[in-house]
């Protein structure tokens, strides 16, 4: 099979955070075919319960099945720490990337020895998280924030509205208080928002995008042989396909037209045109 003939990468997140991740995808590897889905009528995934997030995400993997994937990239946090472990199980032989927050970096580059986490309850609350923090944080203290409204302020474009910087400002108070020195970003939604974490944080707090080390992960399962540039990318939401054509302009430049999938009955398809 040529690069060109490969079956595309499926890509998925709640809402738009994830295209942080895919926008990092599309650079490391060009030539590679893209289907990214949003499930914008259930955005956020962080609030809710843990088994409707991986009933939400097992469909989706299905969908994402259907429409040719054969490498899942799961780019929602709240969705990896959910369902990341069942998916495998359930879907044995089909390689999954998932979102592991960046704890380890942080904890490499950090000199106060205080490392601020921001994430929704979801991630805080799962095994994925609770292991990352037992193997890489010994030695270092861990501020866990979440920032409630964040991502309905980026799924809106509101990046750097008052509300949005509010939200920020309230949520790093704790953070800078402890004197932390590194900010790990454990929803794909807020590196969208870095240049306002940036200037509230102040000078010498690093902050870490994980979107580079997961594009690597998934470039290492693709193997080699991709094409220098010319892949392809399908937009598909269960939201509104207009909102999410003019987000993914905005946010990463990709300018393709979106399609709306349907939910019935916790399965996910596209309805016949006409």
């Amino acid at each position: 099979m040529t690069p060109s003939d490969r079956p595309p990468i499926g890509v998925f997140d709640s809402g738009v955070g994830g295209l942080s991740i895919l926008r990092e995808l599309r650079r490391q590897m060009p030539g590679e075919d893209f289907v990214y889905f949003a499930d914008q009528s259930h955005v956020p995934y962080g609030p809710r319960p843990m088994d409707e997030v991986r009933a939400f995400s097992e469909a989706v993997v299905r969908f994402l099945i259907g429409h040719g994937a054969d490498l899942i990239v799961v780019a929602c946090n709240t969705a990896s720490a959910a369902a990341l472990r069942s998916l495998r199980a359930t879907f044995p032989g089909l390689p999954f990337v998932g979102m592991e927050p960046a704890v380890k970096p942080a904890v490499e580059v950090t000199r106060s020895g205080v490392v601020g986490v921001l994430a929704t309850p979801a991630t805080f609350q799962g095994e994925l998280y609770a292991s990352v923090v037992e193997r890489f944080a010994q030695g270092v203290r861990l501020v866990n924030e979440t920032v409630p409204g964040l991502v309905e302020e980026i799924e809106a474009g509101r990046l750097d509205g008052p509300r949005t910087e509010e939200l920020i400002r309230r949520a790093l108070a704790p953070i800078r208080e402890a004197g932390a020195d590194t900010i790990v970003l454990a929803c794909t939604h807020y590196p969208f928002v870095i240049p306002v974490i940036s200037r509230l944080a102040g000078p010498g707090v690093a902050v870490i995008d994980p979107a580079p080390a997961i594009a690597r992960q998934a470039a290492r399962l693709r193997g080699g042989g991709a094409r220098e540039g010319g892949g392809s990318l399908r937009l598909i939401t269960s939201g509104s396909p207009d909102a999410l054509a003019r987000l993914a302009q905005e946010l990463i430049g990709e300018s393709a037209a979106a399609e709306r999938a349907v939910w019935q009955e916790g399965t996910l398809f596209l309805p016949t045109p006409g």
